[in-house]
């Protein structure tokens, strides 16, 4: 029997969410908190826009498959593998119309949970939050013992991983936070791109709506100069630095 889903929203072509264009599927519901989320109406679980199962979802994708040959399927969230059964049957099943597919994942679900979607995708894009577990508490509202976990996993399964880190000034703008990062991220081999996406606050009117308390309003978002410091670095990492990007 085909599971039944819980979905915040599509992206029929998206371009920043993986290896070329990609058909991104936004999974409802996180265990996060993050401060700078720009979807907090991903959240709960009873938010979400649709209900589907796994064969509609693949009829979906199937009707934009010669848009996204060269690239794939992206599972993304909210967090997706809140929903790692529905996620590892989508994979399966698109897998058998030769379509690669990835999973962007804060690796905030524990292992037992998780792994099964985790084998079965093609690519795992990891949101390491923040390298330091007390700087994971304040940002995220949990701590990124089971991040540190999955990114282990996926090393010992030799799953291919692209990691992401978003940064904000007064948290991940950090110096000795980025020397930490980029001295963990050298001990592995399967990581293929470090990714440093700079914060913004395009979801601000979000939390707004929702009747939310914004922390953020007084930061301002991160710019070319200190994105490129970050990088800069990160690049001290000789096993790391021609990964960044």
């Amino acid at each position: 029997m085909s599971k039944l889903g819980f979905i915040h929203s599509f992206e029929s072509l998206g371009a920043v969410d993986g290896p070329n264009l990609r058909f991104v599927i936004f999974m409802q519901g996180c265990p996060l908190r993050c401060l700078y989320c720009h979807n907090p109406d991903s959240w709960n679980l009873s938010g979400a826009r649709y209900k589907m199962t796994t064969d509609e979802v693949v009829e979906k994708v199937l009707s934009y498959k010669s848009f996204i040959q060269k690239g794939g399927v992206t599972i993304s969230g909210g967090e997706p593998l809140m929903q790692a059964e529905f996620v590892a049957e989508l994979i399966d099943k698109l897998h058998k119309y030769s379509i690669s597919c990835a999973i962007d994942t804060s690796g905030a679900i524990e292992l037992d949970k998780s792994k099964e979607a985790i084998q079965a995708s093609d690519l795992i894009i990891l949101d390491i939050k923040d390298i330091d577990v007390a700087g994971s508490i304040e940002l995220t509202g949990l701590d990124n013992k089971n991040t540190i976990k999955t990114l282990i996993f996926t090393e010992a399964i030799n799953k291919p991983v692209w990691i992401r880190q978003v940064i904000l000034e007064g948290y991940t703008l950090n110096e000795q936070k980025l020397k930490r990062l980029g001295e963990f991220l050298s001990r592995f081999e399967n990581i293929e791109r470090i990714e440093l996406i700079p914060y913004h606050t395009m979801g601000v009117h979000k939390w707004k709506e929702l009747g939310l308390d914004y922390s953020l309003d007084s930061v301002k978002p991160a710019n070319d100069e200190q994105i490129n410091k970050a990088r800069e670095i990160l690049k001290q990492f000789e096993k790391i630095k021609e990964k960044i990007r």
